[in-house]
């Protein structure tokens, strides 16, 4: 399984990682921790999000690491390192989510980085396995064994400086080490091998051409894994790619390349003839393509929308034109989607909130009736029904969605205080200020800051005197 970053994740994993470094801001720690192991339950190769989970979870146990508490904690865990590792020998990937589950309150658990260390390998993840590997190696700087290791893993993932660096150290506080020395002369013959293009040549798909071609193109691939090119580069980028399309009409990964740069500089008609072209070969197959010629779309409306002054005349009227263009776009293009996907709910979630936004209501409560089917949405959908409810002053039908969504909710974060709020809320428009007060009181006990709820509650004990 390879690591994925996240531009290469499902837009639900993304989102609960986004929902993660938003509660970690706000040192929310166990909320954090709830949506990182979500996403990495969608997405195991995840490592950016397997990254801010360890920040999440160190975090949380704070300086307060005890030697009472780390023998309670190393000794409880014990039973569930066990059932981790044998479940390892069947699936490295619930071993894996078992030995974080021991580092969720314990993340200097040296059983549970071993653990990982194990399930990462045996699940192609090095760069996980390298995240434990350095842990814990801190805690047992002097230890041979887990340095070659990490050394290893650098090696798998073409971290050659780093893998280097530590068999010199090894090296110099042993020069007769057999092992260690080998190690390195592997890596250093490899490297010149995969620098020089001779791999390629002892693999019988190179050449000696390939091998001698000059730095340009070592140049050109550096520029290329850039994401964010300089304008210069950019255009030599698209000079250097069309000249290949000439070559290689079908090479899709050129089309792409190019559609993104023009996207990049602007030129969205260019970019999105790219895109096109891309689609035509492929069928409009590709969930991923379908996405980027939306967004390149979107940012050609925000690019003509911010052109635009608004307090100019003639020109406010073409900004309430395009807007209402921008709009009706993204709904067409989601809905089409959603035709096309009918069971992708996090579609239809989309979809609610764009019919929500346009004022189409009735249209809005039938997406968002299927999204509350999506555990990752059901919370949220529910919360939308509540407010195209109150919109139409169904406000009984609007109370009642909301006490559903918060029995659900377990949870005392901001999303339980924006139900609780809207609650309330409703509540007032019903006439029920006592029971609407209860629900502000509720909030006011946890966070008195929370929009208006303090001039609330402070009014209605004035109030009774």
């Amino acid at each position: 399984m390879p690591e994925k970053n996240i531009n290469d994740v499902s837009r639900a994993a993304r989102e609960s990682y986004d929902k993660g470094k938003a509660a970690f801001v706000r040192n929310n720690f166990d909320y954090a921790l709830m949506n990182f192991e979500q996403a990495l339950r969608l997405e195991p190769g995840f490592y950016e999000c397997r990254e801010a989970l360890r920040a999440a979870q160190f975090k949380k146990a704070g300086s307060s690491t005890g030697f009472l508490k780390k023998f309670m904690g190393t000794a409880s865990s014990q039973p569930v390192l066990a059932k981790g590792q044998m479940a390892l020998r069947k699936d490295p990937l619930e071993a894996l989510a078992v030995a974080e589950s021991v580092l969720n309150s314990d993340p200097n658990n040296t059983g549970a980085h071993r653990l990982v260390v194990e399930a990462a390998t045996a699940a192609d993840l090095p760069r996980t396995a390298i995240l434990s590997l350095e842990i814990l190696i801190k805690a047992s700087p002097k230890d041979r064994n887990l340095k070659l290791e990490l050394a290893s893993a650098f090696a798998r993932i073409n971290q050659v400086a780093k893998a280097e660096a530590i068999y010199t150290e090894l090296l110099r506080a042993d020069p007769n080490d057999a092992e260690v020395a080998q190690a390195y002369k592997n890596l250093t013959a490899r490297r010149t091998m995969d620098e020089t293009g001779y791999a390629a040549i002892a693999g019988g798909s190179g050449s000696y051409r390939d091998a001698l071609k000059d730095k340009q193109e070592a140049e050109s691939l550096e520029q290329e894994k850039r994401q964010v090119k300089t304008e210069d580069v950019a255009l030599r980028l698209i000079q250097e790619y069309e000249q290949r399309l000439v070559n290689e009409p079908n090479n899709l990964k050129l089309l792409r390349n190019l559609a993104e740069l023009f996207v990049q500089k602007k030129d969205f008609d260019r970019g999105l003839e790219y895109y096109e072209r891309i689609r035509a070969s492929e069928g409009g197959t590709d969930p991923s393509l379908e996405r980027a010629i939306a967004e390149a779309t979107l940012r050609r409306f925000d690019h003509l929308i911010g052109q635009l002054d608004p307090s100019v005349p003639e020109q406010a009227d073409q900004l309430a034109r395009l807007q209402a263009e921008r709009q009706e776009y993204q709904i067409k293009e989601c809905k089409a989607r959603a035709d096309k996907y009918p069971t992708d709910l996090q579609i239809r979630f989309e979809l609610g909130q764009l019919y929500f936004q346009a004022g189409k209501i009735s249209e809005a409560i039938q997406e968002f009736q299927k999204a509350q089917n999506n555990p990752q949405r059901r919370l949220q959908a529910m919360s939308y029904l509540a407010q195209c409810f109150a919109s139409r002053n169904m406000n009984d039908m609007a109370a009642r969605k909301l006490q559903d969504a918060l029995k659900e909710k377990l949870t005392f974060d901001d999303e339980k205080k924006d139900l609780l709020y809207a609650l309330g809320t409703v509540l007032e428009k019903m006439g029920r200020k006592d029971d609407a007060i209860e629900q502000f009181k509720l909030i006011y006990e946890v966070d008195i800051g929370y929009k208006d709820v303090g001039a609330k509650v402070d009014a209605y004990y004035a109030s009774q005197g």
